[in-house]
């Protein structure tokens, strides 16, 4: 049975939250910003972003909830069903993008979602996705460990093959083909899951919900504190240009956002506020930019160093 009433509430209250969590750790108040996409058009349906902007833990830090319908799915949704495309489809999900101020505080990126479509004359059709990764600008080793922990422990009860084959998937999905490139140190990341019943799935899906905060908001404490200047953030700024890129050329949210007819502004709010480009440049050798490159962009069992 597709219980997608029971999906939208636990979504909203997840949106809930993680919002009053971190909106208690800068101190600044999160903006809402609902909107509406009413019948007739490509997309209907609904949704709430909440965000900060210049604040004192976090730059900008943005969680968005969106619950849409479409008459037909694009194909950026069905990579690996190309059969369903175009077929009507309704969609829901949270998103969140944390850019903190403080260079050792790393960006994190979070998503849950459950995507149904109903092919004509067939049976729905529904899967799962989500996961998150950790993207941090200066290293620390008990970070990625503690991050990745709660991660396989949120999987656990799922069947021990979920953590390093979601791991793996998130090695390889979020990493810059034209750079040859990790965007950070990974975590989870799972698409397209339909293993088992609806209601396995969703319980998968919670699961990692519900790991956000107790992956991040440790982290988050240990570091923002930490004194940083100008070099570092130049740095934060420069590795900040590799998130954008991958958003806009790789991430297949984004593709089905905006090629969908789905709402811009609040695609987009992933985005980093400050960013820059330079042109073939690389980091001193021996200096703690380099060591991001030599000890953390790259795949490592986390669990087992």
């Amino acid at each position: 049975m597709i219980d997608t009433d029971t999906v939208r509430a636990y979504l909203l209250g997840l949106q809930g939250r993680i919002v009053q969590t971190f909106q208690a750790e800068d101190g600044k108040e999160f903006i809402s910003d609902g909107w509406v996409r009413p019948a007739g058009g490509k997309l209907e349906g609904d949704g709430l972003s909440q965000l900060v902007e210049q604040g004192n833990l976090l730059e900008r830090g943005g969680c968005n909830f969106s619950h849409v319908k479409g008459q037909a799915l694009p194909p950026s949704a069905t990579q690996h069903r190309a059969e369903l495309a175009g077929a009507p489809f309704e969609a829901m999900g949270v998103s969140l993008v944390m850019h903190p101020r403080n260079p050792y505080v790393p960006t994190v990126h979070m998503n849950v979602r459950m995507l149904a479509v109903t092919p004509e004359a067939q049976p729905p059709v529904v899967w799962f996705g989500g996961g998150m990764d950790l993207t941090p600008y200066y290293g620390f080793e008990d970070d990625a460990r503690h991050f990745h922990r709660v991660n396989a422990d949120a999987l656990a009860p799922f069947g021990a093959d979920k953590y390093p084959r979601f791991k793996q998937w998130c090695d390889e999905y979020f990493f810059l083909k034209h750079r040859n490139e990790p965007r950070g140190v990974g975590g989870v990341f799972f698409d397209d899951f339909n293993e088992g019943t609806f209601a396995d799935g969703f319980a998968m899906m919670r699961a990692v919900g519900d790991a956000f905060v107790p992956a991040y908001l440790p982290i988050v404490q240990r570091r923002r504190e930490t004194a940083y200047g100008e070099r570092e953030r130049e740095f934060q700024a420069y590795r900040r240009g590799r998130y954008v890129e991958f958003n806009l050329v790789w991430d297949r949210g984004t593709h089905f956002g905006l090629h969908g007819g789905g709402r811009t502004e609040s695609i987009l709010m992933s985005m980093p506020p400050i960013v820059t480009w330079r042109y073939s440049w690389q980091p001193e050798a021996g200096s703690p930019e380099a060591r991001l490159y030599t000890d953390f962009l790259r795949p490592r069992d986390w669990l087992n160093e």
